[in-house]
């Protein structure tokens, strides 16, 4: 089903007072969070109805997909983010059409970005992606492995290295909710008293967006709450 524009204007809007609140509750500066509309599956024309009602951070899952909105929203002021499975053999398209990816996972996924970005694009924005869940079947890099791959980063000159991106189990109760995010902000807090420019965690969806607020996001990715439900698509690792 398509939303009208008064549908998604208004959608945003809830989402938007949602994170104003969080961040209040959490004592967090307001506009602190960054809010990325995740409109995998929806038309080009659903985009620009969302970027009229004012977002401006657009966030895709099927490289394919998003390759073919780009074109016809190219007169307005997108900032794009990829959010999906990164392949190998995608990491060209994906660094000459984004200006974030968040799930960046092992080193020869940020080598090939790096020397496929575009120069003329400046840096690309990049987050490692953690495995939160420590199951062998998620993405995500172990823990103990996130200094290696950020020291390597780092040196790359076509990419700047953001932050973290997590993607935990689904649950409701929001003490479960709690925990990756927790740990993910420690990890990130360890990182930063190496690279203190780092930035970015970019964690928190449609049900949790609130917890993940409390827990230091300074990007919540949502889909269902300003698009509404998804029609289908390519398997993906993200759940919006």
């Amino acid at each position: 089903m398509t939303l009208s524009h008064s549908s998604i204007a208004e959608r945003l809007a809830t989402v938007r007072e949602r994170i104003s609140r969080a961040e209040i509750e959490s004592a967090r500066a307001p506009g602190s969070v960054r809010l990325i509309g995740i409109s995998k599956t929806k038309p080009a024309s659903t985009i620009r109805d969302a970027v009229a009602a004012g977002l401006c951070d657009i966030g895709e899952n099927y490289l394919q997909e998003a390759l073919e909105k780009q074109p016809q929203l190219s007169d307005l002021a997108i900032c794009w983010h990829f959010v999906g499975k990164i392949q190998s053999n995608k990491t060209a398209a994906i660094a000459g059409a984004f200006d974030w990816v968040h799930g960046v996972d092992r080193l020869k996924i940020a080598r090939r970005l790096n020397e496929q970005r575009p120069p003329e694009r400046g840096p690309l924005n990049c987050c490692i992606e953690v495995n939160l869940s420590g199951e062998r079947s998620k993405g995500g890099v172990e823990p103990g492995e996130l200094l290696e791959l950020a020291s390597a980063m780092r040196e790359m000159d076509n990419i700047r290295l953001r932050g973290l991106m997590g993607l935990p189990a689904p649950s409701v109760d929001p003490a479960d909710q709690r925990i990756p995010f927790s740990r993910l902000a420690s990890a990130l807090l360890d990182l930063q008293a190496h690279f203190p420019e780092m930035d970015t965690l970019s964690m928190g969806m449609t049900d949790d967006l609130e917890v993940a607020i409390a827990e230091g996001a300074t990007m919540v990715r949502i889909g269902t709450a300003i698009f509404g439900s998804r029609t289908s698509g390519p398997q993906s690792q993200e759940s919006q």
